[in-house]
């Protein structure tokens, strides 16, 4: 009896302490397809920001203020396209950083709706869904440039469904 104790003691520490670094959570819709598709499941690393700020092509989860249908506030699964003291602008379906156009291949279909132009704010990041044309994003006013602290993780592995499981890949 003793031993079964100490194993269940063991247990429930190991999963505190991995509950304190990773965070799983489930994609709830289309805006990031063909990426991550409706009802995958992952698990977001919370502290990978804690030594590195956040890079373009990181796939985030952020805190927003918009609400689901029960009023609590939403968690968005965006992929980070712009950075600090950057000029973002959008023209003629393409993103341009700094005047440069950027590629958009992985993207569902290669075609940013919109016409913009930001320089993004310092401590903010300008984050899009891989599904441009069926993404609430900083496109949004509703949800526009992200601050760090809005930023909850970085969605590091899909495990479900099963034929999809693996590491999610920056893909800029």
């Amino acid at each position: 009896m003793r031993a079964v104790l100490k194993d269940i003691g063991v247990v429930i520490v190991a999963a505190a302490i991995c509950c304190q670094f990773y965070e799983p959570t489930r994609v709830l819709g289309a805006s990031m397809d063909p990426t991550l598709g409706s009802n995958d499941y992952l698990i977001v690393a919370r502290e990978a920001f804690a030594h590195r700020a956040p890079q373009r092509g990181d796939v985030i989860v952020l805190q927003s203020t918009l609400k689901d249908p029960s009023g609590e506030e939403e968690l968005l699964i965006k992929r980070i396209i712009g950075l600090p003291g950057e000029k973002l602008e959008i023209h003629s379906g393409k993103v341009f950083i700094n005047g440069i156009p950027q590629d958009d291949s992985y993207t569902r279909d290669a075609f940013t709706s919109g016409d913009l132009s930001i320089t993004i704010p310092q401590g903010e990041y300008f984050c899009m869904g891989d599904n441009r044309l069926h993404s609430t994003d900083s496109r949004d006013i509703s949800v526009g440039c992200v601050k760090r602290e809005e930023i909850r993780g970085k969605a590091i592995f899909r495990f479900f469904p099963f034929n999809k499981i693996g590491m999610i890949k920056d893909k800029i």
